[in-house]
């Protein structure tokens, strides 16, 4: 038995004979999309630089493109999976992870910025949309392989995206810097290695259905504890990409026409939804959660994509990065825990969210606050523990109280996860890096600010004012000087080092101290984020202990659900 099967083994062996070969094909599946995330939050430097590119876009591209994609490929893919069958689907990944990388390496040096921004942006689009569509399978697998113990099981499926962020990260700290360094086109194809391991692992193998599906239930049914309510929130979210990416970005049609089209787009899916289950209105619980896996979304995946910018933005680039890798390594240590947790510390699901948001709290706040190398390391320990637990778990509680969903509840929730980093937290965080960071430099020096803002597209998110950022032409030479004042200051005898640093002008100076301080200030914002979530995890624990304590429930041939009829508003 494999290392890994060690970690895995609860003396649980799963519903399958091959159930430990498609835990782990999933695993290497996941893998790969954490691997092309983790490269992509490196190359955020080097896209900006090379294309001229503000925070708004660089937002767009590895945080929104990826993840909304991801969001249509979990959710079609959700509601197909038993249908087409599990294989044809990561055939289809396959093929869309391999065609996203010659789409995204077409953009090349002397390109207009738009033009090597749709590219980046469309490349970055298939990506997502293979990791969605992979996610939409591998979630409704495990859950039904360990039907018992999906909380632990799920938890060691998504072990692997911390882990593939740890690669990544490696990937752009040991091959992205110095003389001998990889251009950022090979640094990126990398993720194609674990692409071909899941293509291998998944293949020829027999899949099993899902409860749902296995007791005959059809699309209609499983679609009824969603119900309108929970199809609202993802039509919302449906809407907003579609008038802002689709309609408006990409086939750049009329404002007033990407609004009609987009608002005839979601009322379709809501009409689809409300047609097939009847008008069910849905359960309530589905759409807190829901709800509350927008707010994960932003605050895990979203601040995952910006957090190794901003560190590296207070300390340094090479401490950001592995500040970045400490977090993911113990994201992905921790994963294997929550068996433990839930089964012999005696936490409950619930509980065990309502913890993590708590530390997520304090771990932004911590973080934000940061001076020093050796105190980022507790800070970044905090928000580490505080994140590792919350999307696998929320997946769980999904899997676990609402059985007779099949993939379909879980599939939406993932969309709606990724959708909120696309349309809130990717975007949203860089809106407001740029919005900072230039408030602070025009707060102490409004005449060094209009000297040195960009003249290139204004930094833009929903109805918030369009703020121009600082340009980073400008900017990333004044970090680079700061930083080598920094050291030197720290004691760094290096004479090479010493020379940059006395080269630094007060203006610069100025610039790298504003910069330093729109990041402090975009975290402390960041943590308001999980302080909501608390507060509904609160209010769901006060809730399940009101009717007995969380428990899983099944279905029976009257679709009842742990001995009540299934409580559908």
């Amino acid at each position: 038995m494999s290392t890994l099967d060690n970690l895995a083994d609860t003396n649980d062996p799963g519903s399958a004979p091959n159930a430990k070969r498609l835990l782990w094909a999933g695993f290497m599946a996941i893998l790969a999309a954490g691997v092309g995330f983790g490269v992509r939050g490196g190359l955020f430097g080097t896209w900006e630089t090379a294309f001229n590119l503000n925070g708004a876009q660089l937002g767009a591209i590895s945080l929104g493109a990826g993840f909304i994609s991801f969001c249509f490929g979990i959710i079609i893919g959700g509601v197909v999976v038993d249908k087409v069958g599990y294989g044809k689907l990561v055939f289809v990944a396959f093929l869309l992870h391999v065609l996203s990388a010659f789409v995204t390496f077409a953009a090349k040096p002397g390109m207009s910025s738009e033009t090597a921004y749709l590219f980046l942006y469309w490349g970055t689009f298939l990506f997502g949309l293979a990791n969605g569509t992979l996610e939409a399978v591998a979630n409704p697998l495990v859950a039904t392989l360990y039907p018992k113990n999906r909380t632990h099981y799920l938890n060691i499926l998504h072990a692997s995206w911390p882990l593939g962020m740890v690669f990544g990260g490696l990937i752009g700290w040991t091959l992205g810097s110095g003389e001998n360094a990889w251009d950022w086109k090979w640094q990126l194809a990398l993720y194609l290695v674990p692409t071909l391991a899941y293509g291998i692992m998944f293949f020829g193998q027999r899949y099993p259905k899902s409860e749902a599906s296995e007791k005959g239930l059809k699309l209609g049914e499983m679609f009824k504890d969603v119900g309108i309510l929970g199809t609202l929130i993802v039509s919302v979210m449906l809407f907003f990409f579609l008038r802002r990416d689709f309609f408006g970005g990409l086939l750049k049609l009329d404002e007033t026409v990407s609004t009609v089209l987009s608002a005839l787009s979601a009322f379709g899916l809501l009409a689809w939804v409300a047609t097939l289950t009847r008008f069910a209105v849905g359960h309530w619980l589905i759409f807190v959660l829901f709800i509350t896996h927008a707010l994960v979304g932003s605050v895990e995946l979203g601040t995952d994509g910006w957090i190794q910018n901003i560190t590296g933005t207070i300390l340094t680039p090479e401490q950001g990065k592995i500040l970045f890798v400490f977090t993911s390594l113990v994201m992905f240590g921790l994963r294997f825990c929550a068996h433990f947790i839930e089964h012999k510390v005696g936490v409950s699901p619930i509980g065990l969210l309502f913890i993590c948001s708590l530390l997520a709290v304090v771990g932004l706040n911590l973080v934000s606050a940061i001076t020093s190398f050796g105190a980022a390391f507790g800070a970044v320990l905090v928000y580490a523990v505080g994140k590792t637990f919350f999307w696998p778990t929320m997946l769980a509680v999904v899997g676990d109280r609402f059985p007779r969903t099949g993939a379909v509840a879980m599939s939406l929730m993932g969309g709606i996860g990724m959708l909120s980093v696309g349309l809130l937290g990717g975007p949203g965080l860089g809106y407001a890096r740029d919005r900072f960071s230039a408030g602070e430099l025009e707060k102490a020096d409004a005449a060094l600010y209009a000297q040195v803002k960009s003249n290139g597209p204004a930094s833009q998110f929903f109805n918030f004012e369009p703020v121009q950022p600082i340009d980073p032409r400008t900017l990333n030479p004044a970090k680079d000087l700061f930083a080598a004042k920094a050291a030197v200051e720290r004691g760094e005898q290096d004479q090479a080092v010493i020379a940059k640093a006395s080269s630094i002008t007060p203006e610069q100076e100025l610039i790298a101290k504003s910069d330093i301080e729109g990041n402090r200030r975009l975290l402390r914002v960041d943590s308001l984020i999980p302080a909501a979530m608390a507060v509904i995890y609160l209010m769901l624990l006060i809730y399940f202990k009101a009717i007995g304590g969380y428990k899983p429930v099944s279905i029976d041939p009257e679709r009842l659900t742990g001995g009540v009829k299934a409580p559908v508003l």
